[in-house]
């Protein structure tokens, strides 16, 4: 506090000083001075970060809302294409708004992005929330990558000489075939498999999984790797089946793949586990 007329320290204002360290975020960083950074990355991602030459800058995020037609849910046959289009459009949407958050941080890059998806009857929500990152120092200026591998892969591919592109993603929603009522009625009693369902999911898997790998091979990628998946009936309409998949698009960037000498961790954070003292007695 600064010493009042009386010599009485004066009273502070909370409220100009969190002004002034706010204004202070938000001023672009100074050489020799570091500038604040915000991220959802554990202590261990952000350095294993750093110990491969990239930076942490900014917390962003992606959202998109895509409406979905009155009464496609209904009865039918083949697959859903207002379903699976909206969820296309809302996966682009969130990833353009992500990639271009990022960019306005100076990032080359979003990593550990999380994913969340909300299939409702009359819309589909996608919501991506991850770390803008770049190679230090640098100011190189393009589309940033996305990708929803953790800060350690992350760092353990860069290791290896790949790099991601971007984060790829497919959906496919079908209807499953209404059974006659005779077929349900001999059903009804006995433990048969319903083929109806069992051909819906592998046909809407079909779709997601040629989605996904067709916009790995755009963006010019190797592979996808982290994968994950969603699969089931929706429960507004039982009768329909969904599946959809995403993951990281990687490719070499090294002239060859790099090995890495594995290294063997002791954890020493593992939750304790409690037993009986008798269990360690022999019978």
């Amino acid at each position: 506090m600064t010493p009042g007329p009386s010599g009485e320290p004066a009273p502070v204002d909370l409220r100009a000083e969190v002004r002034r360290a706010t204004a202070a975020l938000a001023r672009p960083g100074t050489p020799g001075r570091v500038a604040g950074a915000t991220s959802d990355l554990s202590v261990d991602e952000a350095l294993l970060l750093h110990a491969v030459g990239w930076e942490v800058l900014d917390l962003v995020c992606g959202v998109s809302v895509y409406s979905v037609p009155l009464g496609v849910w209904s009865w039918g046959q083949g697959e859903i294409t207002a379903a699976s289009a909206a969820h296309r459009a809302a996966f682009q949407g969130a990833a353009a708004r992500l990639a271009a958050e990022a960019a306005r941080a100076g990032g080359q890059g979003v990593v550990g992005v999380r994913v969340g998806v909300e299939v409702r009857p009359h819309s589909i929500h996608v919501e991506l929330v991850g770390t803008a990152a770049r190679p230090a120092g640098s100011s190189r200026a393009g589309r940033p990558f996305v990708s929803d591998l953790s800060g350690r892969d992350f760092a353990l591919l860069v290791q290896a000489g790949w790099m991601p592109l971007g984060l790829a993603f497919g959906a496919g929603f079908v209807y499953a075939p209404r059974r006659s009522a005779a077929t349900a009625l001999t059903q009804k009693a006995r433990n048969v498999e319903l083929t109806n369902l069992t051909d819906a999911m592998y046909s809407a898997r079909e779709s997601a999984m040629a989605r996904m790998q067709e916009a790995a091979l755009d963006m010019g990628g190797h592979g996808v790797v982290a994968v994950t998946v969603t699969e089931g009936p929706m429960g507004f309409a039982r009768h329909a089946v969904g599946f959809s998949a995403w993951g990281t698009v990687v490719r070499l960037e090294a002239p060859s793949h790099r090995s890495l000498a594995p290294q063997v961790v002791v954890p020493l954070d593992d939750p304790v586990v409690t037993f009986e003292a008798q269990a360690l007695r022999g019978s």
